[in-house]
């Protein structure tokens, strides 16, 4: 050792390492994100950057190896960010608080723990009692990230994920109407000279707002209808064009069905199943090779003859009427959706951290509290419990027994 070397030590310049400072506290979260396994989903709910964020808030994340590769993001980046990269779901399923994309599945609740949270979608209508009974024997608290409300009272998870659909579905619309997937071989819109495509949306919500908008641009003849007035007035004033619109009529929406080339079904559930509005004869009026896209699928769709599909088998054809039927229409542009599905945990998962924790968040947020169904295994959604027979309890005694 040179005589600089030792002098450098002993005045405190010799370099050191030293690990980044975190900052800690005892509400610390341990949250998990497993790889999604079911229908083809290829979002994941936190990015890197969102959970570098949260590791320099005090929390900590495990993820699971691949979690985020089809939407992009490697693991590489989240273990630069700090997480913990899980080579099993058992792993993950070993934190308290699990944030995931879709419900759980079978092999899912193997792993989960008892007493956990668990975040995710509902996606009510594919789900049976047994569903729930399991959810409850695991002693879950669980949450449909589609219920919770920010603080203006709008839901941001659906408003974030109908504005992708909006955008996407038009896109959809016009691959199945070319030759390419034996459609009619039309072009979605319209050219001089050549009548413009029929498009037919039922609902005046954000789906419609952003397909319109995009219908709009590629000079599509647009009808929208709505059962209430109200919602065509605010879709005409944000589209900020003249727009057809009308109140759902059996004459009025039976012909417009018939003429069109295109028809998007978008109206939204006001408890949790989709009201159906186009039947099966209606239908079978429709031209051949004509298009159906099943928006609200999810919450039991707006056609007699819809029927759940995936992205990898995502149509159907009935009664020579194709049907796209996907519920997660936001996967297939994965990495925009979970930078959106991330731009909204983050900000409750901070708030969680430093309310105190999950019971705390919710007693002290009741929007917060509207997206839970069980709570340590026990349903507190009262239309789930009508809809299956089963017992519930009121989460505002359940959390004021608590506290």
């Amino acid at each position: 050792m040179t005589g600089f070397e030792e002098l450098a030590k002993q005045t405190a310049l010799y370099p050191k390492e030293a690990p980044l400072a975190v900052k800690t506290n005892r509400n610390s979260l341990l949250i998990g994100l497993p790889k999604e396994v079911s229908l083809q989903e290829n979002r994941i709910a936190l990015t890197p950057e969102a959970v570098s964020i949260l590791i320099r808030n005090g929390h900590n994340v495990i993820v699971e190896q691949g979690a985020g590769e089809k939407a992009k993001f490697s693991d590489t980046e989240y273990s630069e960010a700090g997480a913990q990269i899980a080579r099993s779901p058992k792993e993950v399923y070993e934190a308290n608080l699990i944030l995931k994309v879709e419900p759980l599945v079978d092999d899912e609740f193997e792993h989960v723990q008892s007493g956990s949270t668990v975040i995710s979608a509902l996606n009510l209508p594919v789900h049976d009692r047994s569903y729930f009974e399991k959810i409850n024997s695991k002693n879950l608290t669980s949450f449909g990230y589609e219920f919770i409300e920010d603080q203006g009272g709008n839901l941001p998870v659906i408003r974030s994920m109908s504005e992708i659909a909006g955008s996407t579905v038009m896109l959809i619309a016009g691959e199945y109407l070319s030759n390419a997937d034996n459609g009619r071989g039309i072009i979605l819109g319209g050219i001089t000279g050549v009548p413009p495509t029929k498009v037919v949306m039922l609902g005046a919500g954000t789906v419609t707002e952003y397909a319109v908008r995009t219908a709009l641009g590629m000079g599509a003849d647009i009808k929208v209808f709505d059962k209430h007035l109200y919602k065509l007035q605010r879709l005409k004033y944000a589209v900020g064009q003249h727009v057809y619109t009308s109140i759902i009529d059996s004459d009025t929406l039976a012909e417009a069905i018939q003429r069109a080339d295109v028809v998007i079904g978008a109206m939204r559930a006001d408890d949790a199943l989709s009201p159906v509005v186009v039947t099966e004869e209606m239908i079978g009026r429709m031209k051949p090779d004509s298009v159906i896209i099943d928006v609200s699928i999810d919450q039991g769709g707006n056609f007699e003859t819809s029927r759940m599909t995936t992205h990898k088998q995502p149509t159907f054809k009935h009664m020579g009427v194709i049907h796209y039927c996907v519920p997660n229409i936001a996967a297939r542009v994965a990495y925009t959706a979970s930078m959106a599905l991330s731009n909204i945990f983050l900000p409750f998962l901070l708030e969680t951290g430093t309310t105190g924790g999950i019971e705390q968040m919710m007693y002290a947020n009741r929007w917060f509290m509207k997206g839970v169904y069980t709570h340590n295994g026990t349903l507190t959604n009262a239309y789930i419990a009508r809809k299956f027979n089963m017992r519930f309890k009121d989460l505002d005694l359940l959390l004021a027994a608590r506290f």
